[in-house]
């Protein structure tokens, strides 16, 4: 694992209309395009609601990193593994180069995470973010599809 702030899970309730994306949701692309489903290549309008979202709090956190690593064109590439008390846990760390042949990319705010196929089953319409509290800061993993978390708050049942 890289050197990343810590990470927390959240399970949001689930969303009131199907197909309907967070408010302030940005595009997220899959490999095979450059572009979002609304043509705009810069991928700046709402996201489709089984992709991954990237709010502007997590990209300015990710920016800030990629630059204390010296590593500008580094992408984060988020998974699940087996493990965790829950029975598993995300995955969070750093690629460098393109991204493998079967990963699903997604871009918002000038950054990229790149997702392998088995995890995006778990990771669809998921919202990465980033949050500041009196406990502390981290990124966050939004996730619908969670059944529970651990008190820990790094694995995820699903």
């Amino acid at each position: 694992m890289a050197n990343l702030t810590k990470l927390t899970v959240h399970n949001p309730p689930a969303p009131s209309a199907p197909g309907v994306a967070s408010a302030g949701a940005d595009a997220n692309s899959s490999a095979n395009s450059s572009a979002n489903s609304s043509g705009d290549p810069s991928g700046d309008t709402e996201a489709p609601r089984e992709g991954i979202t990237i709010t502007a709090a997590a990209a300015r956190e990710i920016k800030r990193q990629q630059e204390s690593r010296g590593a500008d064109k580094a992408a984060i590439r988020v998974g699940i593994r087996g493990g965790g008390c829950t029975g598993f846990a995300y995955m969070f760390d750093w690629a460098e180069g393109e991204p493998r042949e079967r990963d699903q990319v997604f871009r918002a705010h000038g950054v990229e995470v790149y997702v392998d196929p088995k995890s995006y089953v778990y990771l669809r319409g998921t919202e990465l973010d980033f949050v500041t509290s009196m406990m502390g800061h981290g990124f966050q993993f939004n996730n619908p599809n969670a059944k529970g978390t651990c008190g820990c708050g790094e694995s995820v049942q699903f």
